[in-house]
């Protein structure tokens, strides 16, 4: 049997997506300026596609990760349902710690 549009041999049920890994298949808009760039340097790194927005996104997540502990540490503490046992100086010095580390 032949696919209607491409005249190419239609793949069995066996055949479909062999070349897929176990992974999560999803469906993305993005500009055309944006996926150019990614092509180009998919081949650049001679990386898949796949692979290149799997990376992508991975490092997206891990550079955010720090935020969102810190997001939920300021629910939590901030929120005036914890009470922090620290003795008011040791709280402000370790408030001061934090904030130069964020420069």
């Amino acid at each position: 049997m032949h696919d209607r549009v491409s005249g190419a041999p239609k793949k069995s049920g066996s055949e479909y997506n062999q070349c897929y890994t176990a992974a999560m298949k999803t469906a993305i808009s993005i500009p055309d300026r944006v996926f150019r760039s990614a092509e180009e340097l998919a081949a650049r790194l001679r990386v898949s596609r796949s692979e290149l927005y799997s990376r992508a996104l991975a490092a997206l997540i891990e550079k955010h990760r720090d935020d969102l502990i810190t997001s939920r540490l300021n629910e939590m503490y901030g929120s005036g349902h914890e009470k922090s046992s620290l003795d008011r100086e040791l709280a402000s010095l370790q408030h001061r710690t934090l904030v130069r580390g964020k420069r």
